[in-house]
């Protein structure tokens, strides 16, 4: 089927929520964290590190996970809190090499201190995991170029939905407007590229709107000239 016929089937815009569930795991200190992680289920290792794109925050940016929020925050530790901060959960291939990640990370930290900070005890650890709410916004593309638009107007949840959360759904691990767009054939093969330079990790869901606006927008001029 060209790419003139697949264009006819439409994507589908949807919006989230991504809830918040208690786990009824904490920790207090930095052995604590890193023996929970071992075992932790991995929605949760989801949660921690993408959580905070769909709630309020006021945590300093720079430390965009909660593992690293907590080190700095709890246990004033920010050599370790920086180096969790750098992890960049895109370029890991799935959430089990993530996890291994961040607890050889804490165990090298633990090997350079003496003796771990603890936390206060309204300062715990609480592990939370993830679950995803979808809604049907009842709007549909159909030409690709339609896309800057809706893009622009999407909401920050339909943002989160179709680009990042789509990695973890999806077996090749590509957003939802890659896995569109490679269906329409090799047409779009360019805007695909331009879609997967994109990371989202170091975003907030305003700035990761805006870009994915100028990567259509940048790619239509350019095949439109």
């Amino acid at each position: 089927m060209n790419a003139e016929n697949n264009v006819q089937t439409p994507f589908a815009i949807k919006d989230c929520a991504l809830l918040a569930v208690a786990t009824g795991k904490r920790a207090e200190n930095l052995r604590e964290l890193r023996d929970i992680l071992t075992t932790i289920h991995p929605a949760s290792i989801y949660q921690h590190f993408w959580g905070g794109l769909l709630r309020p925050r006021f945590d300093d940016p720079q430390f965009n996970n909660d593992f690293a929020v907590w080190c700095h925050y709890a246990l004033h530790d920010d050599i370790l809190a920086e180096r969790l901060a750098m992890i960049d959960p895109t370029t890991y291939e799935d959430l089990e090499v993530l996890r291994r990640e961040l607890v050889e990370v804490i165990e090298d930290r633990l090997d350079e201190i003496e003796r771990p900070e603890w936390a206060k005890h309204d300062q715990q650890f609480h592990f939370m995991r993830s679950q995803i709410v979808v809604f049907d916004t009842l709007t549909t593309i159909v030409d690709p170029r339609e896309l800057t638009n809706a893009i622009q107007t999407m909401s920050v949840g339909s943002v989160f939905y179709h680009f990042i959360d789509a990695r973890r759904r999806a077996p090749s691990g590509v957003d939802d407007f890659r896995a569109w767009l490679e269906g329409l054939g090799e047409t779009y093969a360019g805007l695909c590229a331009d879609l997967a330079s994109v990371d989202p990790y170091f975003l907030n869901l305003n700035e990761l709107r805006q870009q994915l606006v100028t990567v259509f927008e940048n790619y239509f001029e350019r095949t439109e000239q």
